[in-house]
Formats: structure tokens, C-alpha cells, sequence
């Protein structure tokens, strides 16, 4: 799905997770995403908060321009509905991580097909039992483990081949610049 976020967009990257933060901020650190940390309310990835919070905390402030909220879930189904006066400023994307992040680490690992055969629900179970990588949902793993930006980029490309994603549904691969 082609995402257009114009330079002069205000973002809120709102993240479910620890790993799903880490990631984004490797992809911004190395100027790999097709916006620039600058661009972020607070220059920085936000926590998963409740709809309400953030209302509060951040769409309160006034800003020149319409602001992007850029999710970063596993859940197709998790709903984040704006309260209607703040709908017409404010256009939310979902960029979906289903089943999970871990996916990258097992396609980083070149064992994508041995997974989809395996019967493992839960890809952070198959790293860790099949894998022998503890702890793959910390962000002191995933630092490590994709300290080399290109590496993460590779596994981005990589899952976006072999992974079916549903019609019009944003996914990490359509975040990287070209």
C-alpha cells in the first residue's frame, strides 16, 4: 500500500511494543523511513496508550497542519477511534506487524517456510524453542541482533515477499524509503 507523508506532516508513531519501538527507531536513526525523526511529535516513538490519553497529551496543542498517527500493531482488529472533533485534523494509518514482529528474526534466519510447517502459533515461541534466542521481545535483543540497519531493511524486504498481506493494508516494508 503506497503511503504519501508529505515533509511538512506532524507524526505520532505510536508503537505496541518494545520491539516494535526499537525497530522503528533503528529505521529512523539511519534515515531509512519515508520520514525523518524531526518530523515526530516529541522527536521521538511514542508508547501504546488509550485513546483518550492521547487525546489528552498531544491533539490538545494547536498545530499549523493535519497530524499522521503511524500505529505500529500486530492487531488487525485493535481500534483507536478519535473523538469526532479531532477526525477532520487527524488521519490515523495502522501499519500492521501480524502475526508479530519476531517474523523478521525468523526470516532473518532464513526459516520462514520451516515456521509456516511448524506448529507453532506464535512466532516469539518458535524463536525461542526452535531458535534457542531467549528474550527476542527485548529491546536489548532486537538492538543487538539488527545492529546493522541494511540487515533489518533486508528482513523488512524479505517478509514482504514471502508474507501475504491483505488488499490496502499498510505493513513496515511500505515505511521504507525506496
Amino acid at each position: 500500500m503506497a503511503i504519501n507523508i508529505p515533509k511538512s506532516s506532524i507524526i505520532a508513531c505510536i508503537c505496541e511494543g518494545g520491539a516494535e519501538t526499537t525497530i522503528m527507531n533503528i529505521l529512523l536513526d539511519n534515515q531509512l523511513l519515508i520520514f525523518d525523526r524531526e518530523q515526530l511529535i516529541d522527536e521521538s516513538v511514542l508508547p501504546r496508550t488509550s485513546v483518550k490519553e492521547f487525546e489528552r497529551r498531544y491533539l490538545r496543542a494547536e498545530y499549523d497542519q493535519g497530524i499522521i498517527i503511524l500505529r505500529i500493531i500486530d492487531s488487525r482488529s485493535e481500534k483507536f477511534k478519535l473523538s469526532n472533533v479531532y477526525t477532520c485534523q487527524v488521519e490515523v494509518i495502522n501499519v500492521i506487524t501480524s502475526p508479530e514482529i519476531e517474523m523478521l528474526i525468523i526470516v532473518g534466519q532464513n526459516k520462514y517456510d520451516d515456521f509456516c510447517k511448524s506448529n507453532y502459533k506464535k512466532p516469539s515461541d518458535y524463536c525461542k524453542s526452535v531458535l534457542n534466542l531467549k528474550n527476542v521481545k527485548s529491546p536489548k535483543f532486537i538492538t543487538e541482533y539488527f545492529e546493522n540497519p541494511e540487515f533489518l531493511v533486508e528482513c523488512i524486504k524479505k517478509y514482504n515477499r514471502v508474507h501475504k498481506k491483505k488488499k490496502n493494508e499498510a505493513t513496515l516494508y511500505d515505511l521504507l524509503k525506496n
